[in-house]
């Protein structure tokens, strides 16, 4: 049985199309029903990846709540449907509903708090904590549990242009957690992390000899 919702509002998307452009002006945003879409930015002369978002996510929002430019490029990863919002049906769904506010609001926070941890992580003046620190966010944040650990959306590339490093950084972290089984590269290129708490704790070891030093 068809989604009465998407028949109203739905779009099917194909891999490659581009949702919205960075600069643009927007006056509807997106509800993802299946598919990825990933969110990139442009630094310099580099796109630069800030999330991967799957079923149940939202974008494009900011577009409409505050009547600004685009503040980033959103490309679809995976065929996708999406419901498409414009400004009137979201203030008459939030006038509506107090629970599709509160999870606006909620999600909202959330990519604050995401985006002033990338703030934080491109701070570090190390490449490869830059790394690890990135997998960390994406571990806990962005990943898909599966029965090997948790399979990240975002490949090594895209790792490296989003934390600032080269790819070869990304793969010397990796190989290096990989003899420690705490993460890998599977057969299809994406990063698995077999176990987020060793994952953690293996940080705060490399941390030690730079706190006592501090200390």
């Amino acid at each position: 049985m068809t989604d009465p919702l998407f028949l109203r509002f739905g779009r099917e998307y194909r891999a490659g199309d581009v949702l919205f452009r960075e600069g643009e002006r927007g006056d509807v945003m997106y509800v993802i029903q299946s598919g990825l879409v990933q969110v990139v930015k442009r630094v310099g002369e580099e796109e630069r990846p800030l999330a991967t978002l799957g079923r149940g996510e939202f974008l494009g929002e900011m577009a409409i709540l505050n009547n600004k430019p685009r503040s980033a490029t959103a490309v679809v990863l995976e065929d996708a449907k999406c419901l498409v919002i414009d400004g009137k049906t979201l203030e008459a769904m939030i006038t509506k509903s107090p629970e599709i506010a509160m999870r606006l609001i909620k999600k909202l926070a959330g990519r604050l708090d995401s985006a002033d941890e990338l703030i934080q992580i491109l701070l570090n003046p190390d490449p490869r904590a830059r790394v690890m620190l990135g997998l960390k966010r994406h571990a806990e944040g962005h990943g898909e549990q599966t029965a090997d650990g948790v399979r990240l959306n975002i490949a090594a590339p895209d790792l490296a242009r989003e934390v600032g490093a080269n790819e070869a950084d990304v793969l010397d972290v990796i190989m290096r957690l990989q003899r420690l089984r705490i993460a890998w590269e599977d057969e299809i290129g994406s990063i698995v992390v077999a176990d987020v708490g060793r994952l953690l704790e293996f940080m705060e070891f490399l941390e030690m000899p730079r706190k006592f030093e501090a200390s």
